[in-house]
């Protein structure tokens, strides 16, 4: 009995401090992709996962232009559904990748709150062109000719290979990461701070696959290696 009123005495409390706390810290609520993030930003982007329709909205309360993709539906495992161009105010090579909206929206923090400050404190310069190995490719994990279908197989996952700066530096992964100088520290710091947006990091350091590029997904499962 004495259990059962504690419960309840926790529950009430929970409910009045939801009372007190600002309206951007629940999860339904639109994300502003364009103002600092907070303590529940991780969780929203998970929110964004589940509800495509509330990612979408996000990008509208944040006024930045995103481009859908029909929806392809397929019976192989394949099927883009809720997709868009990645929303990214630097070039990408090969331009303007097919992704699913939760990717789009955990980028444009990535790219506004990770990447842009790294390179401006390890290499004093912006980012212009992010090159990339691709999004979509309906495959399986590890390109295995059995097994679970990749995040790629959906367009959930980018491949990122390296970086060119507004002076002209180009920064690769397969040349930069085990160096000791202002690129290899920018490139570790660029693999932590993703792992704060995107719920699956894989790096140079986690397999001879991915030695030459950062994968970046928005599946189910949380990793950062």
């Amino acid at each position: 009995m004495r259990w059962l009123v504690f419960l309840v005495l926790v529950a009430e409390l929970v409910v009045v401090g939801l009372r007190y706390l600002p309206p951007d810290w629940d999860p339904r609520t639109p994300l502003d992709l364009t103002r600092p993030p907070n303590v529940v930003t991780k969780l929203k982007l998970r929110w964004l996962m589940l509800h495509p329709q509330a990612c979408f909205a996000a990008f509208a309360t944040s006024d930045l232009p995103l481009v859908r993709i029909p929806d392809r539906p397929l019976e192989i495992g394949c099927e883009i559904e809720n997709a868009v161009r990645l929303a990214s105010t630097v070039r990408t090579v090969p331009a303007k990748p097919i992704v699913t909206c939760a990717l789009a929206a955990a980028w444009v923090l990535f790219e506004r709150n990770t990447l842009q400050p790294e390179a401006r404190r390890h290499l004093g310069s912006d980012v212009v062109t992010v090159r990339h190995f691709g999004s979509y490719a309906c495959r399986n994990v590890n390109h295995a000719l059995a097994g679970p279908r990749s995040q790629h197989a959906t367009a959930n996952a980018i491949d990122i290979a390296g970086f060119v700066l507004r002076d002209g530096r180009e920064i690769r992964v397969v040349q930069a990461w085990s160096g000791t100088g202002p690129e290899a520290a920018f490139l570790h710091a660029v693999h932590d701070g993703a792992c704060k947006w995107f719920n699956a990091v894989l790096g140079h350091d986690y397999n001879a696959l991915h030695q030459d590029h950062f994968h970046f997904d928005m599946g189910r499962w949380s990793v950062c290696r």
